[in-house]
């Protein structure tokens, strides 16, 4: 049985032609924080209410959308559709991210991103500086084989550049399928087996150097590693953040202990939140009580060098 939807915050089209379709569930506070999360590859938004009905009743209010090609999102990735990492980048994240601050002018407002949704919202954040009290990073670890050891390591390698082998051959990725991933777009593909490969964040056409971006995020960002999760261990997670020497990282393990002894790993965090979120609030009540950006619409600048 499926889980039942948020309200429809907006329905947008970004430049490109793609469509997203932005949910709320806002806090009785007009003021309280706005958290904006960002899935995972292949993850689509409704899967995440379980976290998002937690943290609203710790009084915050929470914004999803689907990554571009799921869930709600158009189009779906099919040969001939052509998308990549420099879509979400520059198009899609910017644009929820916008109706966000438009939508709750009096709040501060705050990325959650979970694995590739916190990797490219960081990219993001880097070329753009949209205006954020901070970001939090859930199982969002760098894809680079050298940050999981060896033999694991040569072992996601080669199978990587086989996943993204297979999707320019067939002209797109049947995750759904295969067992990696959703139904993705060959260009993604393409673009996560490059940054698993070199460890360097880029996609073709892209507007500015996403590396050089990276190490331009300023935020407050609190990066959490969750027990038991081999797609995004400590050192994946450590190796992200290295990429952003000028943000004021506070690292968090969540472990089995503080979830009540429920089982944990790369997703299973979402339903078993229970002391991931009492984090997430703590820290984000510290954060936004220090953030001096006057609160308002997010800003869209255009990005740096």
């Amino acid at each position: 049985m499926r889980r039942p939807a948020l309200p429809v915050l907006a329905r947008i089209t970004v430049p490109d032609g793609a469509r997203l379709t932005v949910r709320a569930l806002p806090a009785r506070d007009a003021t309280a924080p706005v958290l904006v999360v960002f899935p995972a590859m292949g993850t689509a938004a409704r899967h995440y209410v379980p976290l998002v009905r937690a943290l609203h009743r710790r009084g915050m209010t929470v914004v999803t959308t689907d990554l571009r090609g799921h869930g709600e999102s158009l189009p779906v990735p099919a040969r001939g559709v052509r998308f990549g990492y420099r879509e979400i980048v520059e198009h899609d994240i910017g644009a929820v991210l916008a109706e966000a601050g438009r939508a709750f002018p009096g709040a501060p407002v705050l990325l959650l991103g979970h694995s590739l949704g916190g990797q490219l919202g960081m990219v993001h954040c880097g070329l753009f500086r949209p205006r954020l009290a901070g970001a939090v990073l859930v199982a969002s670890g760098s894809a680079w084989y050298r940050a999981f050891g060896l033999p694991t390591g040569l072992r996601r390698l080669l199978l990587g550049h086989s996943y993204a082998a297979g999707a320019a051959l067939l002209g797109y990725w049947p995750g759904e399928r295969l067992g990696f991933g959703g139904r993705e777009s060959a260009r993604l593909m393409r673009d996560w087996a490059r940054q698993l490969r070199t460890g360097r964040f880029s996609s073709r056409g892209a507007c500015a150097d996403y590396e050089r971006a990276l190490r331009s995020v300023e935020l407050p960002v609190l990066a959490v590693d969750v027990e038991g999760d081999d797609l995004a261990p400590p050192r994946a997670v450590d190796h992200l953040c290295g990429k952003m020497p000028a943000a004021r990282v506070r690292r968090w393990s969540y472990t089995r202990a503080a979830a009540g002894d429920r089982p944990l790993d790369h997703f299973r965090w979402i339903r078993h939140n229970g002391g991931l979120v009492e984090e997430i609030a703590a820290w984000t009540s510290r954060t936004v009580a220090r953030h001096d950006t006057p609160a308002g619409p997010v800003r869209l600048a255009g990005p740096e060098g």
